[in-house]
């Protein structure tokens, strides 16, 4: 798999993450326990640093990357979908964040809030708890979500950390 160091700085990855052979990870990056980064998926911390919790899925496609200001966080249990691109963003613990939707600048995602699929988080938005980001640009949609909304995503993807590194194996 590519893991870069970017000068002196290397990526930090949890021995029990599952990160495919396909994914890239450049810099300031940090993985937490039981997390998974899927195929083509690129995390790329060059000027600031991404932070990735525990339990959480970053799946196909995604890009995370950072500004020369802003950070990007991803806490604990959350579940970031396919072809997902997060910069400079705050996801909270315990949050979703659908295939295809862009979550940019400042935008913070509190727990147990959502972000539906091709939805477009402009800078400087909130998506509440129970929140569900729908649209383009992103409106808000109160007390929509219910915790199994994201717990489903959360637990599909942990049993894939555990069978995956036992069972993948490249035949071509």
């Amino acid at each position: 798999m590519p893991i870069y160091a970017l000068g002196d700085v290397e990526p930090t990855i949890h021995p029990s993450a599952f990160i495919h052979p396909d994914a890239v990870i450049i810099g300031d990056v940090v993985i937490g326990e039981q997390s998974s980064v899927w195929p083509r998926a690129v995390l790329r911390g060059d000027a600031g640093y991404i932070r990735i919790g525990d339990r959480t899925s970053i799946q196909d496609g995604t890009v995370i990357h950072v500004t020369d200001e802003l950070n990007t966080i991803v806490g604990d249990e959350c579940v970031i979908g396919h072809l997902v691109h997060l910069e400079g963003c705050t996801i909270e613990s315990f949050a979703l964040v659908g295939s295809g939707a862009v979550v940019l600048h400042r935008v913070v995602v509190r727990s147990g809030g959502l972000v539906a699929a091709n939805a477009v988080c402009t800078s400087d938005m909130e998506v509440p708890a129970k929140g569900m980001a729908v649209g383009i640009p992103a409106k808000i949609r109160p007390d929509t979500v219910t915790p199994d909304m994201i717990s489903d995503g959360v637990n599909k993807y942990l049993r894939r950390v555990r069978t995956y590194p036992g069972n993948l194996r490249r035949i071509g």
